[in-house]
């Protein structure tokens, strides 16, 4: 699945959301909200990689991992375009910027 593939069904299910948020709150989440859920989910993800690091009891914590790692991608994805920005670009941009800036402390060595 390409990119902006994942980035369409993220889409589709943060429009499905929106229409359950309208129904039952009477408005859909802001940034703001999605933003604290985003946190949320941070929150779970890394007591998670304590659970598998054996300092913390938590049943199927490699399956819930990978379900936490995917719900943390989609609140990306849905943030980055809930504020316009071309997440698949700013990306690769970084990912340039941080393999240049390794390259250079590895040149200081």
């Amino acid at each position: 699945m390409e990119f902006q593939e994942i980035i369409q069904q993220a889409a589709e299910v943060r429009a499905k959301y929106a229409l359950l948020e309208q129904k039952q709150y009477g408005a859909e989440w802001s940034t703001e909200e999605l933003a604290l859920g985003f946190v949320g989910d941070v929150g779970d993800l890394a007591k998670l990689v304590v659970a598998l690091q054996g300092k913390r009891k938590i049943s199927e914590a490699h399956d819930k991992l990978a379900h936490e790692l995917a719900d943390c991608l989609w609140s990306v994805i849905i943030l980055a375009k809930a504020h316009h920005v071309d997440l698949e670009s700013a990306f690769m941009k970084t990912m340039d910027d941080l393999d240049e800036h390794t390259n250079q402390l590895m040149l200081k060595e």
